[in-house]
């Protein structure tokens, strides 16, 4: 292998430690925040502060995937969706690993709290820490909960974006931060619903492995029901208009109906297809809420 593709190599093997798909919907989500705490069309400096605040705020939600990859590099080599790692194939070591997580934590703390504001790089770094420590290393192998109690640190981004353009937390960001909150369960049950094996002998107590899979659709279904209240808050707030409104039930019903089917008569396939469009459901809801703030 020559030198250039040695370090094509090498570069990709760190990319991949930053779960690169899950950044791009966390900085999203961030993004969204920033976009609704401005009112009209943002400042050219508006404009930078956010371009900015999104690089400082991926820098530290990278540094926290990387430290989960140390953290769960055992577990990631017994499950076929994370298998591929490589902490989990041993192609990077630890310390390089820690190294890489330690220098994207400190540069995009350091950018936050020099060129944003001190409130933003601190919420950033207690998401690291939630993340990382709290939910990876205490909860994840503790408690069948854990996805719900961590799940606070993944619904922290518009929160992060909200207070970089403002310089404080807003009920609006709280009502955000409450739709992602309630939104992460039924995404993720969906997903181990039919990755349930991989965690069976990953020894991780997921909710499928430790009540069932009766049970976890239940939780699923009940989840969407109050998801799907919360997704309206926005309107009844006063954040959105008509736009949002009609999106959100669209989407709400949609996610609820899946939730029905895999209730009443479970397959993988049917899991996967949950999954999937609760990955629409979130992007396209914040999409909404995007165009709502600018068309109307």
């Amino acid at each position: 292998m020559t030198t250039t593709a040695a370090q094509s190599s090498v570069f990709r093997q760190f990319y991949a430690l930053t779960k690169p798909r899950v950044i791009q919907l966390i900085v999203f989500c961030a993004l969204i925040g920033m976009v609704l705490a401005v009112p009209g069309l943002p400042t050219l400096a508006q404009t930078g502060l956010a371009a900015v605040a999104c690089l400082g705020i991926w820098l530290v939600a990278a540094a926290a995937a990387a430290f989960n990859c140390i953290v769960e590099q055992s577990i990631d080599a017994k499950m076929k969706r994370t298998a591929w790692r490589p902490t989990a194939r041993g192609e990077l070591s630890n310390t390089q690993t820690l190294l890489f997580s330690a220098g994207l934590c400190v540069s995009g703390s350091v950018l936050l709290y020099v060129w944003v504001n001190p409130l933003t790089m601190w919420l950033t770094f207690a998401t690291f820490v939630g993340y990382a420590v709290i939910y990876t290393v205490i909860l994840k192998p503790l408690t069948p909960q854990n996805i719900v109690i961590g799940g606070a640190s993944g619904a922290m981004p518009p929160v992060l974006g909200w207070a970089a353009m403002t310089g404080d937390v807003g009920p609006e960001a709280m009502i955000l931060f409450l739709i992602i909150f309630l939104w992460t369960p039924p995404h993720f049950w969906a997903l181990a619903l039919y990755r349930v094996e991989d965690y069976r002998k990953s020894g991780l107590p997921m909710l499928p492995v430790t009540h069932g899979s009766e049970f976890t659709r239940l939780q699923i279904l009940l989840y969407t029901f109050v998801l799907f209240a919360a997704c309206l808050l926005p309107f009844v707030y006063g954040m959105s208009s008509w736009l949002y409104l009609a999106a959100a039930v669209v989407l709400g019903a949609g996610f609820c109906l899946y939730a029905w089917w895999l209730w009443r008569d479970y397959s993988d396939a049917l899991a996967r297809r949950t999954f999937r469009f609760s990955l629409i459901h979130l992007s396209a809801l914040f999409a909404a809420l995007l165009l709502d703030h600018y068309l109307l």
